[in-house]
């Protein structure tokens, strides 16, 4: 009987041996796939986060490459690079900046790009980064309608020879691409006014001014309102019905712009393409957009002329844009700071 019991649990002892020995290789095995698959998975998180990391940094690049209008920099910064050495001018344009930054309180600016666009674009983009509605004019008429008006109602067939800036598109589909760009100010214009959160409202303006072919269009029908805006003052003259704006007297003073024909011509159908706006037409923007525009003209340093505002007649409700310029010609965006 005690054999039979030994032999029993000897039986029993060296099957639980074997099964363990079969479970610990199970074991084993299901580990070192275990720590496999960890490592694999350890492996491809960490080169998804790199991937990830590298194409936001692509984007962030590319994104910045593209924006018309830089991050804010340094004011005496940005001086001290641009305007290096002895010579006469570059003291000059140091002195000019650091009186922006000691009695104007411009601490920051923001570059805009130098393309014969640089004025329109700097205006916009303060328009529509600090939430400004349409003016008053514009809430009271379709600014859809305005190229059918001036073509059929007035009988302005000429706009078909209207230029798109560096595009020196003429020709019978003009109307339909100035349509498109007054779909493209009117939509773009409202949705970012009905955005209150500035923040956000930043990164709607920045996703805008990075993207050419839409930015282009915003300025093409600014263009073609200061037209239209032209065309309405040069029949209120003639007419005689109602006193215009003196503005439109000095325009129109011009030999290169005595009608609204000459004016898009000569002046408007070059923006954006060989010219900028000059002085009267940065009055007619100030005017048509109803907003001051305050430039700081810092090669006018020391000079009744280095703070002008355009128009220079302004109601007090109107919004502020300020305006920087070394030349009249290119401009940036000073940001305040007290």
């Amino acid at each position: 009987g005690r054999h039979e019991v030994w032999s029993w649990k000897a039986a029993s002892k060296e099957s639980l041996c074997l099964m363990w020995q079969k479970v610990k290789v199970q074991l084993m095995l299901s580990m070192s796939f275990l720590t496999a698959v960890f490592w694999y998975c350890r492996r491809l998180y960490s080169f998804l986060a790199q991937l990830l990391k590298r194409w936001s940094n692509y984007l962030q690049r590319k994104l910045i490459r593209n924006l018309s209008v830089l991050p804010e920099v340094d004011l005496l910064g940005y001086s001290a690079r641009e305007w290096k050495g002895e010579t006469k001018q570059a003291k000059e344009m140091r002195e000019a900046y650091e009186e922006l930054f000691r009695s104007c309180h411009i601490k920051y600016l923001r570059q805009v790009k130098r393309d014969n666009y640089s004025v329109v674009r700097a205006v916009l983009f303060q328009i529509f980064s600090q939430g400004i509605p349409f003016p008053s004019w514009m809430k009271e008429r379709d600014i859809l309608k305005l190229p059918e008006k001036l073509l059929y109602s007035q009988g302005c067939n000429w706009i078909q020879q209207y230029s798109f800036g560096p595009e020196r598109y003429t020709g019978p589909n003009a109307f339909g691409k100035l349509r498109k760009c007054m779909e493209a100010l009117k939509t773009n214009w409202a949705e970012i006014s009905a955005t209150r959160d500035h923040e956000e409202r930043g990164n709607l303006c920045n996703t805008l001014f990075s993207d050419e072919s839409k930015e282009y269009k915003l300025y093409e029908a600014i263009k073609f309102i200061m037209l239209y805006e032209v065309v309405e003052a040069y029949e209120r003259i003639k007419s005689r019905e109602e006193p215009v704006h003196n503005l439109f007297s000095l325009l129109f003073a011009r030999d290169s712009s005595s009608d609204p024909l000459s004016f898009m011509m000569n002046h408007l159908n070059s923006i954006g393409d060989s010219i900028c706006l000059d002085q009267v037409e940065l009055f007619l923007l100030g005017y048509l957009l109803q907003v001051k525009i305050r430039v700081y003209r810092l090669h006018r340093f020391n000079t009744e002329e280095f703070q002008v505002n355009y128009p220079d007649e302004y109601r007090r409700e109107w919004n502020e844009i300020p305006l920087l310029t070394e030349d009249d010609r290119y401009y940036h965006i000073p940001l305040f700071r007290t």
